[in-house]
């Protein structure tokens, strides 16, 4: 009699049983389907933080007087590290999206504040930055100069007015388009020569020569040259 008892209770269990072993089933799912989630997340983070981090470094680079150039086109510091910061914001964004249905641990979550605080304070920082130097860099011009030099070597000039005072800087652009400034001139009524086509700019072997003059206004000195560091 109890075995029979036995066999009807188990059979009874047995739907039970399955729907826990299909719950376990939904519950590891979800928990695999969170940690994807949580793994996508992180790396957004990691992007966040490189992009902020090299952010960081063009601002310095502005600072140092620095720039980028890509064949006709000169990137100073300031409008890099602002690219860099739109796209880290972006990558922000979209992480946010991703994390939004993660249930994080609260150690976890306090890991991740203190991590998004820090990037937080580093975007502020950056960003101030980028404006504080675009703003320096309103009215400037810049002239990638042709020819190209040997190698890698090329020539590019940064000229800028304010009212009655004007000048200009001769940058050195080497391997990977950095350029850093090798010489300058002042010019009087904000005269920009280059800008204007009263220059001649020639390579003597490896050595770059730059002559500018004004119609009528002044500019001085008027021969700038540098020596092309790039092996050919």
């Amino acid at each position: 009699m109890w075995v029979q008892e036995l066999g009807i209770y188990g059979r009874s269990c047995a739907p039970h049983l399955e729907h826990v072993q299909m719950g376990d089933a939904s519950m590891n799912s979800t928990w695999q389907s969170f940690r994807h989630r949580a793994m996508k997340a992180d790396r957004f983070d990691q992007a966040v933080s490189l992009c902020l981090f090299l952010a960081a470094v063009a601002i310095v680079g502005g600072m140092l007087d620095f720039i980028l150039v890509w064949d006709d086109f000169v990137m100073p510091g300031w409008a890099l590290s602002a690219s860099l910061l739109v796209l880290s914001l972006g990558l922000a964004i979209v992480g946010a999206f991703v994390r939004h249905p993660r249930k994080a641990a609260s150690g976890e979550q306090g890991s991740n504040r203190r991590g998004s605080g820090l990037r937080a304070g580093l975007a502020f920082l950056v960003g101030v930055c980028s404006v504080i130097g675009g703003v320096g860099d309103l009215g400037a011009t810049y002239t990638v100069l042709r020819p190209q030099g040997p190698g890698f070597c090329q020539a590019a000039v940064r000229e800028h007015s304010f009212l009655f005072a004007g000048g200009g800087e001769l940058y050195a652009v080497g391997f990977g388009g950095f350029g850093m400034p090798v010489s300058s001139w002042t010019a009087d009524d904000g005269y920009q020569p280059v800008a204007s086509g009263t220059y001649e700019f020639t390579w003597d072997n490896e050595v770059a020569l730059l002559m500018v003059h004004g119609s009528v206004d002044p500019v001085w000195p008027t021969l700038h040259d540098f020596k092309c560091r790039a092996e050919s």
